[in-house]
């Protein structure tokens, strides 16, 4: 979901690129060096997904994938996400570049979040169990993002509530359904290649 240029106050575009600063050094830092390929897949997954895009005035939404590339990513989601969201800038003219790194944040963060909770729990059940975690963190990752997006348009203009509303209701079904894409995704992980599972961090 891309905040298009020109909608939100520099304190809040500011604030963005802080928490995308911080989140990607410290997602490179914690990074294997051996799996960066691994990144790699998975923010090609995201810049896929977000192909797709259904605009609503300011704002457009589309499937993400956010949930899974999180889960699998750990710290590692923030440069992810940001290669994918730079790379639909330039070359797509998506969103845009002094907007990337409140874009950034919105989607990372979310992700980030799912992994702190559902990640550990998701390794150590079995298959229908981490399914559950699974649904729950993908339409938990984009209501999160969802929620974030209509907080920064409103913040940055409180005369555009009822676009963050409308918004924010939109993305409700999509939540439902990254949650069952997330499933079956994560369920596939755990019988065929549960290896991938484990994250992407130095051991």
């Amino acid at each position: 979901m891309h905040i298009s240029e020109g909608v939100l106050s520099s304190q809040t575009l500011a604030a963005g690129w802080v928490i995308t600063g911080v989140g990607t050094a410290v997602g490179l830092k914690k990074l294997d060096p051996d799996k960066i390929v691994r990144v790699a897949v998975f923010s090609s997954a995201f810049f896929l997904a977000s192909l797709v895009n259904l605009r609503f005035g300011a704002v457009s939404t589309h499937l993400s994938l956010v949930a899974p590339v999180g889960l699998i990513l750990g710290w590692s989601v923030f440069p992810a996400v940001l290669t994918a969201l730079l790379l639909q800038a330039l070359l797509l003219q998506s969103g845009g570049i002094i907007v990337l790194g409140a874009n950034t944040a919105n989607m990372a963060l979310p992700g980030l979040m799912v992994y702190l909770l559902f990640a550990a729990q998701i390794r150590a059940n079995n298959t229908a169990v981490a399914g559950i975690f699974a649904f729950s963190a993908g339409a938990l990752a984009v209501f999160l993002s969802a929620v974030g997006a209509a907080c920064l348009i409103y913040l940055s203009n409180p005369e555009m509530a009822g676009v963050a509303k409308f918004f924010l209701g939109v993305h409700v079904p999509l939540a439902l359904l990254e949650g069952g894409v997330t499933f079956f995704m994560v369920s596939f992980l755990k019988k065929t290649s549960p290896d991938i599972l484990r994250g992407v961090d130095r051991r």
